[in-house]
């Protein structure tokens, strides 16, 4: 198999990664196509000493234009304005993409020691000013119960639980929420990507689908979630995914003041 053939199956989870780095569907996927036509082109060179994978996140973060994470004067009443762009990757590169502190090194160009210090202080500067209600749609009770833990732990507070897409949007109603964790298929054979259709139609909030097969959700054939969040899930995947939409979501709504 080819080096570049190789990097193919890695690429609808590079897309994954930029679209939660980024904050946007459309701006991720021009970031992940900008970075491959650099790589065809020869402007940027893969490291093909390294394992495919990392190799092609590296290639991504070399054409990564830095101007996305700047703070502008808009920002400034952002209470997570101080957290680092370089803080975020690295969080979303262990927690959500499951690379090791070594691998993160490799990919940002950095070495292990600064990694490692910018993954212990990531996650308590974007949970400081990141406390919201979440709502959880999920059927499997071992789960939920799994996540509504999650979501405690990171200090948010659980507003419920929904089973079918009916009982979550009249929980919506009843309790709004400030962020849902929503899976696919509910109890009832619902949808819960129909639930959370309805719940937007009424108000507006950052959502994260659940579900076991990610792949099926990022095939570039139609619009897709911008977050998603792969069962089975680890405890940090999920945190880290919460605190990006919500960065994500608090700086649109400072901008809109």
């Amino acid at each position: 198999m080819s080096f570049v053939s190789a990097i193919r199956s890695h690429i609808p989870y590079l897309r994954r990664y930029a679209r939660i780095l980024t904050g946007s569907q459309q701006s991720g996927d021009a970031h992940v196509r900008a970075c491959l036509e650099a790589a065809v082109e020869g402007n940027e060179e893969l490291g093909r000493d390294l394992p495919p994978h990392v190799a092609l996140f590296q290639l991504f973060h070399a054409c990564w234009n830095s101007q996305l994470d700047v703070t502008d004067p808009a920002d400034s009443q952002n209470p997570l304005s101080h957290v680092t762009p370089k803080a975020r990757q690295v969080m979303l590169l262990t927690s959500v993409e499951g690379f090791s502190i070594e691998d993160v090194a490799s990919i940002l160009r950095i070495d292990d020691d600064e990694a490692q210090a910018l993954l212990v202080s990531a996650q308590q500067e974007l949970n400081a000013g990141l406390a919201t209600r979440v709502m959880i749609i999920e059927d499997e009770p071992v789960i939920a119960l799994d996540l509504r833990a999650i979501v405690e732990n990171a200090g948010h507070t659980v507003t419920g639980v929904a089973r079918t897409r009916d009982q979550a949007v009249e929980l919506a109603q009843k309790s709004p929420p400030g962020l849902v964790l929503a899976d696919i298929q509910l109890a009832d054979d619902s949808s819960g990507i129909d639930a959370v259709k309805d719940i937007l139609g009424e108000m507006n909030l950052p959502v994260i689908f659940i579900t076991a097969y990610p792949e099926r959700l990022l095939t570039g054939e139609k619009p897709e979630p911008t977050y998603l969040v792969t069962k089975p899930f680890m405890p940090e995947t999920v945190t880290a995914t919460m605190s990006q939409a919500l960065f994500f979501f608090d700086k649109e709504a400072v901008a809109a003041e």
